[in-house]
């Protein structure tokens, strides 16, 4: 199947069982009404989760696994990219007798990823931004009760904005995805601490688009972006650039889903 058809049915599935026959007129919107309650909601949500550093999430739980509980990274992970980094002096000299006329674009691409890792490899912020990130989730906890109170005794399913599902959820339900993967869902939510939360990854989970985008975060992470990432740090020079595309691999593939429905809708 080619990707156009693909993405058709990624973007009808958000909405839809896979059993079911999508009707395109009677799909809701991914952003409300503009001046709808609704509306204030999602972008409300919308800044908050798309504020997170999400990248020193990632970066810092592979640096530094002993924060993570279940973290699905492997172990080799962490040697791998401090590896790499180590030797990234050796590799710019060797570039610079080898291809004097790469070394300038790739002694700047080097710095800019230094002074990132070294500032995601720094323990106490790394526990600042997690404990801001327990606030967020504290506050999309509080959210997801105020919905129970709002539609209760109603039939319908509740998400984090209403009772229907929108951009805020897409960007949500990605995020929980990226933490689970990290090893954070049993500090967070999975000890019972956040039990709407829990419950809510639980049922997004099961949602046709976001298997099909996301997948199973084993089989999907592990098996496709992590195992390419480190044959490409073993080919490519230097080794640095190899690290780079390691980390951002990681730092994009929990958003695909997200940014493709935003550039379609908005």
């Amino acid at each position: 199947m080619d990707s156009p058809a693909i993405m058709k049915e990624v973007v009808h599935g958000l909405w839809f069982d896979s059993c079911c026959i999508c009707i395109p007129e009677l799909i809701p919107q991914l952003m409300p009404e503009a001046g709808s309650l609704l509306h204030s909601r999602v972008l409300q949500y919308r800044e908050i989760l798309e504020s997170l550093p999400m990248d020193a999430y990632t970066h810092g739980c592979i640096l530094h696994p002993e924060l993570t509980i279940d973290s699905m990274i492997p172990k080799y992970a962490t040697a791998e990219i401090r590896r790499h980094l180590a030797n990234a002096t050796t590799e710019l000299l060797k570039l610079d007798n080898e291809e004097p006329q790469l070394t300038e674009p790739y002694l700047s691409k080097h710095k800019k990823l230094m002074a990132k890792i070294l500032e995601h490899d720094n323990v106490n912020n790394l526990t600042k931004i997690l404990i801001e990130l327990s606030m967020v989730l504290d506050q999309v906890e509080a959210e997801l009760e105020k919905r129970k109170l709002e539609y209760e005794g109603r039939k319908c399913e509740l998400w984090l904005c209403g009772n229907t599902f929108t951009l805020a959820d897409i960007l949500l339900g990605a995020t929980l995805h990226r933490l689970k993967f990290l090893g954070l869902s049993k500090k967070h939510w999975e000890d019972g601490s956040r039990p709407n939360l829990q419950s809510y990854f639980e049922r997004i989970q099961k949602r046709y688009a976001f298997r099909r985008v996301l997948g199973d975060i084993h089989t999907t992470l592990l098996s496709a972006v992590l195992p390419n990432a480190f044959r490409l740090v073993k080919r490519k020079p230097p080794s640095f650039f190899g690290a780079s595309f390691l980390m951002g691999s990681l730092g994009g593939m929990g958003y695909f889903a997200y940014w493709y429905l935003k550039k379609k809708y908005i």
